[in-house]
């Protein structure tokens, strides 16, 4: 296939959340440049973006996903993202690789709020975006309502680009508030030039000024010229929209519908007047250009049925050809992306987006170069920490073997998952970001590992301790079976020690009573009942002291004394009140301060202790709330939190100690696990 001539490049990322019609919008896209000539529909599951099994079983992105077109003589590489929360490090490892993103929302104010944390990344990383306000169709709101919701959850200004003519089902067209022209929209097809509509003529006003004031925040020649009231000219605002959102100082505001492609050749047009270049993004990220050494940081990992691994990078300096030794691996084929169809290119300029094949040492955020001398590493995006677990096991034996190389892949190409054995219940624990985040991992196994699992609650690591000492418990374990016989004495004390002390062994014998050489086989005893005491489970704070016992000059041995030991903590830990022992997390619940009080309540409700709450540093409107919460209430707290945050909390956590299980609890875990 030959390839288009171009003259630039855009790469713009499409995000939004869930549902809000990134995928339709990006088919409307493909479709009204040519690239596409039928548009596929997600409840059919054909279009380009959700080619993934699982994307088409679920009926949602579940992964980054590109496709290029080329428009007016730039080549577009749309980059559209997943919308649900728990594929949130998908979106964010890949919007540090793009020029500019469109963030797609509903008209619905109510809505508005599960863009905060959005928001707050594209600001945060300083990436221009705008936005696109789509279903206009649906619309419940006045767009100015909108507008002044978007306003809430953005630290950039948010700057109307157009206004509606008409609301819900009663749109028609729009009016673009640069050239001030009415537009008709039709199905499928460009919109016609039409008269302003007289009725909106005092609104379109109002919205234009509000876009005027907001550019000139930036422009003190435009300033004056609003001042002495006079009407600047398109082109001068063309070039303060280009140049404002490229330096992410302000986010335009467009809208449409993208199923019937309403506004979406005017959103092209914008992308291309006003989106920056590469050039200006890899000047905004600090990227000193060195002529024509390679520069390129992977923003997405991929393991294919037919190609194996790849590696979609954005291109930061340089050319990259096929057979090129970047970190010192060599690239095995250079792809551009059209969902799952691969085509091979010869080459790739810088700011290209493009697949890297065989780069098997390579992993997602990693920065890659031709020359060690220039090596440096780029920024890349922080990783979400897991939130939800789920313990899994093959459901063929044989097949534990491959599993966890299989699992390493699946951690390649999804960073925000991690697996881990666990050292006291032996499980093999996968962590993510939610159940459907899990289900898709475990899709991902059987269908690509052919790796069906089985799956449960992970259970919580409890542990025992005691309350009360046993000065001397006595141990002796005497065995004859023709030949040398098995004899070993031991006086013991077992006594509690202080929380978060652990185990210590100590020894207090006198004349040689217990040989120095069976001493050790006395601590190896101890130690071994200890991983199960007499409640079920491994004892911990416990100091235990070898205080006397006796030996047989023939009889005696290592093994001897470690068996008397075990005989003697057996007795011995029954008469200390073992207690059983809870693991705690410190916890940091992060949301808006509309919802801490219920927040508050979440934790109480769970048997957690608060510590207190603080407003979260540069998330303006949003609460920090810290507490320590048992680990068995966390399983499905992201959930319920999630539920009651509209999906926008978010917690931290960390195991900070181990407290005594209250009472009649602890009777429901004994007898559950006795």
């Amino acid at each position: 296939m030959n390839e288009k001539v171009v003259s630039g490049t855009r790469n713009v990322a499409i995000v939004g959340p869930y549902l809000s019609g990134k995928t339709t919008l990006l088919e409307s896209l493909l479709f009204v440049s040519g690239t596409i000539s039928r548009k596929g529909r997600t409840v059919d599951r054909n279009t380009v973006a959700d080619s993934s099994q699982e994307a088409r079983d679920r009926q949602m992105s579940v992964e980054v996903c590109t496709a290029s077109t080329e428009y007016d003589g730039v080549r577009f590489t749309f980059v559209d993202c997943p919308g649900s929360v728990e594929f949130a490090q998908e979106t964010y490892n890949a919007l540090i690789g793009v020029d500019a993103a469109i963030v797609v929302c509903e008209p619905h104010t109510n809505r508005v709020l599960t863009l905060a944390p959005l928001f707050k990344f594209l600001d945060d990383w300083e990436i221009p975006h705008l936005v696109f306000i789509n279903k206009m169709d649906r619309a419940n709101n006045n767009f100015m309502d909108v507008l002044n919701a978007l306003k809430t959850v953005s630290s950039r200004p948010i700057v109307p680009h157009q206004y509606p003519i008409g609301q819900g089902e009663q749109l028609t067209g729009f009016i673009d508030l640069v050239s001030e022209q009415a537009y008709h929209y039709h199905p499928g097809a460009p919109a016609d030039p039409v008269p302003m509509p007289e009725e909106l003529k005092e609104q379109e006003q109002a919205a234009r000024t509000e876009m005027l004031e907001a550019l000139a925040d930036f422009d003190d020649h435009l300033l004056e010229e609003l001042l002495e009231e006079i009407n600047p000219p398109q082109e001068e605002i063309i070039q303060d929209l280009k140049m404002e959102l490229g330096a992410d100082l302000i986010v335009p505001v467009f809208m449409g519908v993208a199923e019937q492609d309403y506004g979406v050749r005017p959103l092209l047009e914008a992308l291309l007047r006003e989106a920056p270049d590469p050039a200006t993004t890899a000047e905004r990220r600090g990227i000193v250009l060195h002529a024509d050494a390679p520069l390129a940081q992977v923003i997405k990992t991929y393991y294919t049925p037919q190609g194996g691994k790849l590696s979609l990078v954005r291109v930061w300096q340089g050319t990259l050809t096929d057979g090129i030794v970047l970190n010192g691996v060599r690239v095995g084929g250079l792809y551009r992306l059209m969902g799952q169809q691969q085509q091979s290119v010869t080459q790739a300029q810088a700011g290209e987006i493009v697949a890297l094949g065989r780069l098997e040492a390579i992993k997602t955020g990693d920065t890659l170069t031709a020359d060690a001398q220039l090596a440096t590493e780029l920024p890349k995006a922080e990783q979400t920490s897991p939130v939800y677990a789920m313990a899994i096991a093959p459901e063929k034996r044989n097949d534990e073997v491959k599993l966890s190389s299989a699992i390493a892949k699946l951690l390649e190409e999804d960073p925000s998952l991690a697996w881990e054995q666990h050292g006291d219940t032996h499980e093999v624990i996968l962590w993510g970001q939610g159940d459907i985040h899990l289900q898709v991992a475990l899709d991902r196994l059987r269908r690509k590992y052919n790796l069906p699992m089985t799956t449960h609650l992970p259970r919580v690591p409890y542990k025992e301790t005691i309350r009360k000492t046993a000065p001397s418990v006595h141990g002796r374990y005497k065995h004859q079976s023709g030949g040398h016989g098995q004899f070993g004495d031991v006086y013991l004390e077992i006594k509690p020690l202080p929380r978060g002390e652990g185990f210590n062994f100590n020894q207090t014998i006198v004349g040689g009573v217990v040989p120095k050489q069976y001493i050790p086989g006395v601590e190896m005893g101890v130690r071994e009942y200890l991983t199960h005491g007499p409640l079920g489970f491994p004892v911990v704070d416990v100091a235990v002291t070898l205080t006397n016992g006796s030996y047989h000059s023939v009889d005696s041995s290592e093994q001897a004394f470690k068996q008397a030991a075990r005989i003697a903590m057996q007795e011995g830990m029954q008469k200390c009140e073992p207690t059983l022992l809870e693991p705690i997390t410190s916890v940091q619940v992060c949301a808006p301060s509309e919802f801490t009080s219920k927040v508050l309540q979440l934790l109480s409700g769970r048997r957690g202790q608060i510590l207190g709450y603080e407003a979260k540093s540069d998330w303006a409107g949003w609460d920090c709330v810290s507490a320590y919460l048992p680990q068995a209430e966390m399983h499905d707290f992201i959930v319920e939190l999630r539920s009651l945050t509209m999906g926008v909390g978010f917690f931290n956590w960390q195991h900070d100690h181990l407290q005594e299980v209250p009472g009649k609890l602890a009777e429901k875990v004994l007898a559950t696990n006795g």
